[in-house]
């Protein structure tokens, strides 16, 4: 048996959305990490709280997080806010969104997403469940969990659970072609971005995106850099778990990796996106993960390339199993362009504040730790872990075959400042909690 041992929560940070902070800058809140990791996030901003579920008006998280100036959104009510098939857009910076402060059971964003399109934002402990709506297969209407695009520089997401996306469940998106040179399109793209200790699953395969399957976990698209992808658990996704586009750079760290359908880890520069444009050589660091084979899972690799573009990679200590233990290849192809996959020299330097786990202790890591709440988690999120744990679960195609879209009667609790560290939004006495996984 696992116990779900939980680590705290909290939000926020100090830094500057185009620099890097200096190494006395505080960090957004205790275990940030990556090149986002120093942050203000809304630090020292007004508070402002969430008092309806309502997905619109006063009182709303959409009028919190579109307010300007830095902010800090707390809520005072929990449950579940239906976004109506509509996407959330933060174009607004210095934003903290504290989920960790909704009264049990925390909130839960259904039928739409979010976008952030702005810098120094740390979002924690939401979940969002976007599912079908209803609609039927290629309706053409899909979204993302949560998605950064062009504008997003020095942001976190982190212990937030994200199923079901008819798109990915969490990415870095961006513009791929912003200015006239590699070096422009770089520093104008999605950068500086931290997905930690999240549960990235069930992404829905023959749902209502018009290309038809869509399962997908994570896109790090082209050019975006500097990217952490640390602690999660990626769970009966098809694809992307993740997929670095073109010219992307990152660094996948300590993930557990479950189920996956025909990718694990995978880069793919895409020739007809880049016409009259040379290629970008990618980056693509992966250390320590685990990846294990499920029901759904097919011939696969570990690693794989596609495409047509030039990738540097370094591979350290990651394992690749199939249902009974015996390992999978680490390396693949589904393409015959000649791809130059060069491995690199030496280990590129970790990440701030990253402690490197060994592969063997990953899976009890994030089992423990990972999504929204791990002290509070829903009935979701535990099935999820209990699968991933017993070899159980498929890749799905509506929320419906997962008992469809949680319900749950509102709550409301004040908030009180003097509970909480405001700079690191942690709590300051012990949250209560769930008992633990069975």
């Amino acid at each position: 048996m696992l116990c779900a041992a939980v680590l705290w929560l909290a939000a926020l940070l100090p830094a500057h959305p185009v620099q890097a902070a200096s190494g006395d800058a505080p960090v957004a809140f205790p275990g940030a990490q990556g090149w986002a990791a120093h942050t203000p996030g809304g630090r020292g901003g007004r508070i402002i709280k969430v008092t309806t579920l309502a997905p619109e008006g006063p009182g709303s998280f959409a009028e919190a997080v579109q307010a300007s100036g830095p902010r800090i959104v707390v809520f005072e009510v929990g449950g579940v806010i239906d976004l109506g098939m509509k996407t959330v857009r933060i174009d607004e910076p210095f934003l903290t969104i504290a989920g960790q402060t909704a009264p049990q059971p925390g909130i839960t964003f259904i039928k739409g997403g979010l976008v952030v399109a702005a810098h120094d934002v740390v979002i924690r402990h939401i979940r969002v469940r976007p599912g079908d709506g209803g609609l039927p297969q290629r309706a053409g209407v899909d979204f993302d969990s949560i998605t950064t695009t062009r504008g997003a520089v020095d942001v976190i997401v982190d212990h937030c659970s994200l199923t079901w996306a008819t798109d990915e469940n969490l990415s870095a998106s961006s513009t791929r072609f912003a200015g006239e040179s590699e070096a422009e399109w770089m520093q104008n793209a999605s950068r500086r971005i931290t997905f930690s200790n999240n549960i990235l699953a069930e992404g829905l395969a023959n749902a209502t995106h018009a290309k038809g399957e869509h399962s997908k976990g994570s896109l790090i698209h082209d050019h975006v850099n500097d990217v952490l992808i640390v602690g999660n658990l990626y769970a009966h996704n098809y694809e992307r778990n993740p997929l670095f586009k073109g010219g992307a750079r990152g660094q996948v760290i300590n993930n557990l990796i479950y189920n996956p359908g025909q990718r694990g880890i995978h880069y793919n520069l895409i020739a007809e996106e880049w016409l009259g444009h040379e290629y970008s050589r990618g980056q693509v660091v992966a250390r320590g993960n685990v990846m294990r084979a499920g029901i759904s899972t097919e011939e696969l690799a570990f690693f794989s390339v596609g495409g047509s573009g030039d990738v540097d990679v370094f591979f350290e200590d990651n394992l690749s199993l199939d249902r009974i233990g015996r390992p999978l290849p680490m390396e693949g192809r589904y393409t015959t362009a000649p791809i130059d996959v060069a491995a690199m020299a030496r280990a590129p330097a970790l990440p701030f504040g990253v402690e490197l786990l060994p592969s063997a202790e990953v899976q009890d890591a994030v089992v423990a730790n990972a999504g929204a709440r791990p002290w509070d988690r829903d009935d979701i999120d535990r099935r999820i872990l209990a699968d991933t744990i017993e070899g159980r679960g498929t890749i799905i195609d509506s929320q419906a075959q997962a008992g469809g879209y949680p319900q749950h009667e509102p709550t409301r609790q004040a908030f009180v400042p003097a509970d909480w560290d405001l700079d690191t939004m942690e709590p300051l006495k012990p949250l209560p909690r769930r008992e633990p996984l069975r």
